[in-house]
This record gives C-alpha cells, structure tokens and sequence, in this order.
C-alpha cells in the first residue's frame, strides 16, 4: 500500500478550500433572497448556482486537492472530465434550487431538492476522482463511500433549508459557515475511502500537472466571484435604496387623497394667520358683492 497525504502543505489547503466554500455558499444564499423577492428569479437562481455549485462546492475540492499528494506516484488531470465535473456540479444545484424555491410543499420539495442536489455533489466529487491520472492502483472503500453520499446527501438538504429561511446578513454569514464544514466534510470523508497500490501495469500518464489545472482556474475563478460580489453588492444597494425611499414616496400620496377629498373655503388665507387677515379678507369680499349690487 501507498501512503497518501491529504495535507502535503499543511493547513493551507484546507483553509483555502473552506474560505473559498464559505465565500461561494454566502453569494448563493444572498442570490437566493433576491430570487424569491424577484419577479424573474431564473437568473438569480442561475447565479446561485454558480456560486455554491462552481465555487462553493467544485473549487473548493480541486484546491483541497492540492494538498493531496500519492508518495511514490505521480497525479495528473483530464482536462474534459474535469471541466464535466464542474458542469455536474452547478447543474444539479440548479436543479435542487429551482425544485425548492419554485416548489409550493417545502416538505415535499425540500427532501427532492436534496437528494438530487446530494447525489450530484457526490458525483461530481467521484468523477473528479476518476478524472486524477496516476501510476498506482487505486481503489475506494465501498461503506464510506455510502457515508460520504450520505453526508453529501444530508449537507445539500440542509443547504437549501438555509436558502429559504435564511435572509438578515448575520444569519448569512454564519449559515455560509456551517455550509463550509459540511461540504469541506464531505469531501475529505470521501477522500478517507480511497487507497492506493503499486500498479501492475504502467498507466497512461496523459492530462495536466495540478498546479497547471489549479493556476488558471484560481484566476477565472477569481474573476468570477468578484463578478458575483459586485452585482449582488449594487443589488443590495438598489434593495436598501427603494426601502428607504418608499416612506417618502407615500408622503405625496397621503396629502393628494386629503388635498383633494374636500374643496377649499379660503384658499389665501394660512390656518396660523392673524386676525387681522381675516377682517381684511371679509371686507374685500363685502366690497365685491356690493360692486355686483351695483353693476346690476
């Protein structure tokens, strides 16, 4: 047996890998107040599942794996299954978004939503797997693969409660958190079943170095989640802006319904004016009528 390491450079890999995580699932769950308070919530719920399902979930395992290292064997990647992991992933989150949010019974919804979403992280985490090109043999231990499933299962059903009941910004941030643990969890429970073995024969050694695969996708990535930042940012902005604006808007409405409900007596004349305004008015209302009187 080979010895495999999960932390060849120390904690830096799994902190980046669950700061990435919890930065993806905040976005998502900020996209998903917006999707339920929008008209068209197809983009948002599109957006969200970039962010959880593409950042969240997809970056964050191949920046876990770089600390995962085979003593005595060499890991590379294919490209074309690597970048079909990453589509499973943002699809499926899409999937269990658009079941749960759209859904009318979140007691029916909510266990599909999660099933499908689980199954598909999980997928997207074993295909990925398959995707790494090493010379050892390699083989998975088939109960904690069940458990892994499971964990992803139950995380992905735990992550869209989150994204309906979640909406003030603390409570943003520390569900962002505790989505983070569990799917950092699941992964390196996951990466607990493989082992590895001198190989009888030599293996293919086509794909990509890690860190070629890893540089250019720390950069798009990158990109994107500042991408994502901004809008949902100017979207919280444009949120914030129209609540404090609606008292304001309403103060027009209120004096139009009461300016307009009775006709006015005295129009020049102001409620605090002296006494004295009130003589000359009369008069010169006295001096118009005996005017008529004597046109007459």
């Amino acid at each position: 047996m080979l010895e495999l390491d999960h932390f060849s450079h120390g904690w830096l890999t799994p902190v980046m890998a669950y700061l990435i995580s919890v930065i993806g699932s905040a976005l998502a769950l900020r996209c998903v107040v917006h999707a339920r308070s929008s008209d068209l919530p197809s983009g948002w719920l599109a957006t969200a599942a970039v962010s959880l399902g593409g950042a969240g979930i997809w970056v964050m395992h191949f920046t876990a794996m770089l600390g995962f290292s085979i003593h005595g064997a060499t890991i590379r990647y294919d490209v074309p299954l690597t970048l079909l992991s990453a589509v499973i992933a943002i699809v499926v989150v899409w999937v269990g978004l658009s079941i749960v949010v759209r859904g009318r019974n979140e007691f029916v919804a909510l266990p599909i939503g999660g099933a499908i979403t689980g199954l598909g992280v999980a997928a997207m985490h074993y295909l990925g797997m398959y995707a790494m090109k090493t010379n050892a043999h390699v083989e998975y231990d088939r109960k904690t693969v069940v458990v892994s499933v499971v964990i992803a299962v139950v995380a992905a059903t735990a992550a869209l409660w989150f994204m309906l009941h979640v909406r003030g910004l603390f409570a943003t941030i520390g569900a962002a958190l505790i989505m983070g643990v569990a799917v950092c969890g699941m992964h390196y429970v996951g990466m607990t079943s493989m082992h590895a073995s001198h190989a009888d024969h030599q293996v293919d050694g086509g794909g990509i170095d890690p860190l070629q695969l890893v540089t250019p996708l720390i950069v798009t990535v990158t990109m994107v989640i500042m991408m994502l930042m901004v809008v949902v940012g100017l979207a919280e902005i444009d949120e914030r802006s129209t609540r404090e604006a609606l008292p304001v808007r309403r103060e027009p409405r209120e004096t139009s319904a009461t300016t307009t409900g009775s006709w006015p007596v005295i129009t020049d004349v102001r409620p605090d004016s002296p006494s004295w305004a009130l003589r000359t008015s009369s008069r010169t209302e006295h001096r118009n009528r005996h005017r008529l009187d004597s046109d007459r």
